[in-house]
């Protein structure tokens, strides 16, 4: 008997129209201010006929969700961390996906936090399979444990991609349907072309002949602990060689006092700044940047800064993922661009020797230097989309679901960036 295809739902209409009820299900304070910016163009193209449910902070709280509980039940970090609130975030699970059964959404967005959001998703595809679920941000499959990929289909109908290359990697794993609608960062391309450096310059006191070299070591406190010594060393070890620099390091006030504890032993201390704004004029002001891996490459490259991406983790972290790792690369930059444009020294190679001698081409004139650039300038061209912004894509995508359900085929919305 020929398959029936995935099963439709029965629709109700208000006297205004169809209205719209979507369960929206964040982990992180990163989810939620991408599911507000979704939430924001949903409300623009429906006019508010929308009720939201769900899990979120205070940014989707704004854009009209009723969350089920306080975004800090679920929003941990770090195995640890985890396990000490096992109990609890399992309750989490267990109560959203009872919730969101009950609410008979048109549609389940997931964004980000797989471990907490797909059991829910999964849980939901069990007892309602007619409801359509989109994952907004995929998981890292074409980094680590691939097999994820093909085990989504059984429970996500569609995955928003924020980065271009992931398109081409689902279909490659056997993943779910995937539409590459944008990172949020290039929505910021303008705003970082148009930054004006002058300020930061002056606060700083910075002369025009200045040679920068901004430092991120990481987000997390494990990263910054672990970081912090070899870029110091290598940077000293720059400054025995005659070179003259100065090193900024973008800071936010929850690691400040990690790294400043961390700057004990550097023989001369670095500026800081604090604050988005800041962030980017340093970017623009730097001759070169020493950065940890993550999203941070991307923010570098579409201020047009080369780099240099360093990274270790502990022992027994490393002896478990080095067999894990399928991607060919571990900055997010040079998978963008599908090219080892940015030199990445891990594990055994972060050394202070090896990050002074690739830190050293880049602050030089040459052929290492003018090739990372014209690498960077290619960068933006295969982020930007065809026309609109990432949050008008991903609702594109979201109400075509709501809107026709799961027995509809999708097309391409969006395309995919040349």
């Amino acid at each position: 008997m020929a398959d029936a295809g995935p099963p439709v739902r029965q629709r109700t209409y208000s006297a205004e129209g169809q209205d719209l009820r979507l369960f929206i299900v964040a982990g992180e304070p990163s989810g939620d201010a991408l599911g507000a910016k979704l939430m924001a163009a949903i409300n623009q193209r429906r006019r508010g006929r929308v009720r939201y449910v769900g899990v979120g902070g205070a940014q989707m709280a704004e854009q009209g969700l009723i969350s089920q509980f306080p975004l800090e039940d679920v929003a941990v970090m770090g195995p640890g961390a985890i396990l000490a609130r096992l109990p609890k975030l399992l309750a989490r699970v267990f109560n959203t996906a009872a919730a969101a059964v009950s609410a008979e959404p048109d549609a389940l967005v997931i964004i980000d936090s797989p471990e907490f959001t797909h059991p829910i998703a999964k849980r939901l595809r069990r007892r309602r399979p007619a409801i359509p679920i989109i994952d907004y941000v995929s998981p890292s499959v074409w980094a680590w444990r691939p097999g994820r990929a093909r085990r989504m289909r059984a429970y996500v109908d569609h995955v928003l991609a924020l980065l271009p290359f992931e398109p081409d990697a689902h279909a490659r794993l056997g993943g779910p349907p995937c539409t590459y609608v944008g990172h949020p960062l290039i929505e910021r391309m303008g705003w970082i072309a148009a930054l004006d450096t002058g300020p930061l310059a002056k606060r700083l006191a910075l002369a025009a002949d200045t040679e920068l070299v901004v430092v991120l070591p990481g987000s997390r406190a494990s990263e910054v602990a672990r970081l912090m010594q070899p870029f110091g060393e290598a940077l000293a070890k720059l400054r025995d060689e005659g070179r003259r620099f100065e090193v900024v390091i973008p800071v936010v006030e929850a690691q400040r006092n990690l790294i400043e504890r961390c700057l004990t032993g550097w023989p001369k201390k670095p500026l800081l700044v604090t604050g988005e704004e800041d962030k980017f004029r340093a970017f623009k002001l730097a001759r070169a940047a020493l950065a940890a891996s993550g999203t941070v490459t991307l923010e570098l490259a579409l201020a047009g800064t080369p780099m240099v991406v360093a990274y270790k983790v502990g022992a027994p972290t490393a002896a478990i993922v080095r067999g894990l790792i399928t991607a060919p690369s571990v900055v997010l930059t040079n998978l963008v661009l599908d090219e080892r444009a940015v030199p990445e020294l891990l594990q055994e190679d972060c050394t202070p020797g090896n990050i002074a001698s690739a830190l050293a081409l880049l602050l030089d004139e040459g052929t290492a230097r003018s090739r990372q650039l014209a690498a960077l300038a290619r960068v933006p061209p295969r982020m930007r989309l065809p026309q609109g912004t990432p949050s008008e894509a991903a609702a594109d995508v979201v109400l075509y679901y709501a809107e026709k359900g799961r027995g509809w085929p999708h097309p391409d919305l969006i395309g995919r960036p040349g």
